[in-house]
């Protein structure tokens, strides 16, 4: 009477463990391999029917442009790489080579011939061009290519070329300015000591002045003949024409109504050649401007650089006969 009775619980067990879940993952995977046996798994008869779909499902679908563009693209890539020496059935051509002795993989010729084993690859033209239109149209783009690298190293180097010029220029105008101003001093303090004897400089030989000025004179004395020069023809143009001769008119006024000219001593050597002025003019602008400054020293005890002139020789102060050194 105390004994429990535990079969039926035992059967419900069993027939819950019988169940199968036809949805699991265990039948819709794919049959693998047995991992203990080289086998594969039986497929079921899920797995075999959802295949079955998926594959009816993909004939179903129809292939796009791309896809079958690719797969064109594909079988012609494959048909390009296979040897036609190697491929099944042998061609005509092929044995007639052969029966001359050509053996596939070598090359064409003698024996001795460095000449190509592989045949020309084909290459596909994608658009309309003509024949060689499309090697020439990259032989121009190279061309072009070429060209504005050359324009643009070439504008570079220009570039680099017109700043040192430019700098050059600058220098070279500030040197003349500076060797201008001291000829100007020069000439005044030489004039101021009365070395020129008290004479008028255009009384006087050009060759008497000292050379690192006597050239700024020479310009001057050019310049005012071209002036007066100039002035007379314009006096004698006015001079035919009908004037009224008035008495009472004196020098000033006739000389200023182009009634009178004026005659004008010149330097009597300006037109003459002066090999030591040539020769001085020839030296770059560093040499004149130092002979010029060591004149002013030697000559004056004046210092270009300082604008002071000292005492005596010794120029005690004076930093040195250079710009730098000030």
């Amino acid at each position: 009477m105390s004994t429990i009775n535990n079969k039926p619980p035992q059967k419900e067990e069993e027939e819950e463990e019988e169940e199968e879940d036809y949805m699991s993952p265990l039948f819709l995977a794919p049959p693998t391999t047995s991992s203990s046996s080289s086998l594969p798994i039986k497929e079921t008869s899920l797995q075999r029917r959802a295949r079955l779909k998926r594959e009816a499902e993909a004939r179903a679908r129809p292939k796009s442009k791309a896809e079958l563009a690719q797969e064109a693209e594909l079988r012609r890539e494959q048909a390009h790489s296979t040897s036609l020496l190697s491929s099944k059935p042998k061609s005509k051509g092929l044995a007639m080579m052969a029966k001359m002795g050509f053996k596939p993989g070598s090359t064409l010729g003698s024996s001795s011939s460095t000449g190509s084993a592989e045949p020309i690859k084909i290459s596909i033209k994608e658009g309309k061009e003509g024949i060689g239109l499309e090697s020439d149209r990259k032989r121009k783009l190279r061309e072009l290519v070429e060209n504005m690298e050359k324009t643009e190293k070439k504008q570079k180097v220009e570039a680099v070329d017109y700043r040192e010029r430019m700098r050059k220029e600058r220098e070279e105008q500030r040197l003349e300015g500076q060797i201008r101003g001291a000829q100007k001093v020069a000439e005044g303090l030489d004039t101021d000591r009365g070395k020129e004897g008290g004479e008028e400089i255009e009384k006087r030989l050009l060759k008497s002045i000292p050379v690192v000025w006597r050239g700024l004179v020479k310009a001057r004395e050019e310049n005012e003949r071209d002036k007066r020069m100039r002035r007379d023809l314009e006096q004698h143009a006015m001079s035919r024409l009908p004037t009224y001769d008035d008495e009472d008119e004196d020098e000033d006024d006739k000389k200023a109504l182009g009634k009178k000219q004026t005659v004008y001593e010149m330097a009597e050597d300006l037109d003459e050649e002066d090999e030591e002025l040539d020769e001085f003019n020839g030296l770059t602008g560093e040499e004149r401007l130092k002979r010029l400054v060591e004149y002013l020293r030697g000559e004056h005890h004046y210092c270009f650089w300082c604008k002071f002139a000292y005492p005596d020789e010794k120029m005690e102060g004076c930093p040195g006969l250079t710009e730098e050194e000030h």
